[in-house]
């Protein structure tokens, strides 16, 4: 499920997470990295768990508009087609997702006014208005709303947002990411597949030899970044000179490490692979300079590394 970018991120966050508190342990480090990997996975599993409550939300809507004392012929004779969809009942009825998804002790029943201020602005998208005028009803079609459902009705929804924050410390940044793999889950649905839960790491879900580990690939990351922070941090201080400094202690700082330290801890990586990954992992955890500053002093320290022998790499063209 996760990928080098993503942890790449976590890593980082969880090394700079130590740099603030100044007395974090490389153990405890590695502890909370592992948290945060195990999140993103069960925001996912928790974002898929919506659709039947949010399912349920137009079912309520139904009741009680038939309630009415004088009900409308159309509030009479609704349109069901959204509140009867396959694909919640599928859901509600698999077994190992119901599973995994109690033995995390979710539930979204205490967020019925976030539920229904999601279902109102579905309601209203023209998207939502031709699924419900089509006379079609299919596991693929229901499928096929609900990715553009979770496409554009979650990330910017800022009550969500708030929810999730004060579910977990860990999902702050996660939630587009783990919808990318909702949507990709209700595709293989809507084929006809059974859902299972999706392996931490993609490393994990690739078939053959020869498949490095991603898991030891960010575990050995941090490792190598929060045991070679001092040395990297003071090489970036003897490197920066006058309005430079002010981001000695940012994140700047952090991701200027983390790039040197895996430079230096993986043969096989290359250093323009690197370079690329903490520079735009800094257009969206730095200020607006940070891409150049980083980009121009991890290349100058890189560089300094290289003539000095410590940065080896394994194969042509890595350097």
């Amino acid at each position: 499920m996760l990928n080098r970018r993503i942890l790449r991120i976590k890593a980082f966050k969880t090394l700079y997470g130590g740099v603030v508190a100044g007395n974090m342990s490389l153990e405890q480090a590695e502890a909370q990295l592992e948290l945060s990997c195990e999140a993103a996975r069960d925001l996912y599993v928790y974002m898929l768990g919506m659709i039947s409550p949010l399912t349920q939300i137009a079912k309520d809507r139904i009741d009680a508009a038939k309630s009415k004392f004088n009900p409308t012929e159309e509030e009479k004779n609704p349109n069901t087609k959204f509140a009867d969809n396959a694909l919640a009942k599928l859901l509600d009825s698999d077994v190992d997702f119901q599973k995994v998804f109690n033995k995390k002790k979710f539930s979204w029943a205490q967020y019925d006014l976030v539920l229904k201020k999601i279902f109102s602005s579905i309601v209203e998208k023209d998207y939502y208005n031709e699924y419900m005028s089509s006379e079609t009803r299919s596991l693929q079609e229901d499928c096929k709303l609900f990715i553009r459902i979770f496409e554009e009705e979650m990330v910017d929804c800022q009550e969500l947002e708030s929810l999730l924050e004060d579910k977990s410390l860990y999902w702050n940044d996660d939630l587009a990411y783990s919808l990318t793999w909702c949507c990709k889950t209700l595709k293989s649905l809507a084929k006809g597949e059974n859902w299972s839960l999706l392996p931490l790491y993609q490393s994990d879900m690739m078939a053959g030899t020869g498949v490095e580990s991603d898991k030891f690939f960010v575990r050995k990351l941090l490792q190598a970044a929060f045991a070679g922070y001092e040395k990297y941090s003071a090489m970036i201080a003897e490197n920066v000179t006058g309005w430079e400094k002010e981001r000695l202690f940012s994140t700047d700082m952090v991701l200027i490490c983390m790039g040197l330290a895996e430079v230096v801890t993986f043969p096989t990586i290359p250093v323009k692979v690197t370079m690329n990954e903490y520079v735009e992992i800094s257009k969206y955890y730095g200020t607006p300079k940070s891409r150049s500053f980083v980009n121009g002093l991890l290349d100058r320290l890189v560089l300094k590394l290289t003539e000095e022998g410590q940065v080896k790499k394994e194969g042509k063209g890595l350097l």
